[in-house]
């Protein structure tokens, strides 16, 4: 399988350069979204294989982006990587649709393994991933708006 497709995005200019940089020097092919709105716009465009995605950024962020995506017909992979380590946030990304979850900091070599894994996987693995990933997680869904 050839190296996968990859949109960063993060509101951290170094962040998203040391990503560039090192994603770049395994083979991958990169390109970079400093915010949500942006993000949107690259997946519209380019169709990544796999979108790496920080939540914390200014006006649309991570969550939008998660929701918007869900609602695309062909979805990239999704991986969230972000300094929320709290379970609820990281089951919350999981029922959104994510794919993976990595939290900062993180070791290079785990973030290059996961985008391969991720892209690399069909629809339906991504779907099944997701829902043991949330069993693991063990917590309860959340309750209906009334």
């Amino acid at each position: 399988m050839k190296n996968p497709f990859v949109l960063i995005v993060d509101d951290e200019p170094d962040i998203l350069l040391m990503l560039r940089t090192g994603l770049e020097s395994e083979g991958f092919t990169t390109v970079l979204a400093a915010d949500g709105e942006t993000a949107l716009e690259r997946v519209r465009e380019r169709a990544p294989d796999v979108v790496l995605l920080d939540l914390m950024m200014p006006m649309v962020d991570g969550w939008a982006v998660i929701e918007a995506l869900a609602e695309k017909q062909r979805r990239p992979g999704l991986i969230i990587v972000s300094a929320k380590t709290r379970s609820n946030d990281i089951a919350r990304a999981y029922r959104l649709g994510a794919d993976a979850y990595v939290t900062k900091p993180f070791s290079f070599d785990e973030l290059t393994a996961t985008i391969r894994e991720v892209a690399a996987r069909s629809v339906r693995e991504r779907a099944a991933h997701r829902e043991s990933k949330l069993a693991e997680i063990g917590l309860p869904e959340p309750a209906p708006d009334a």
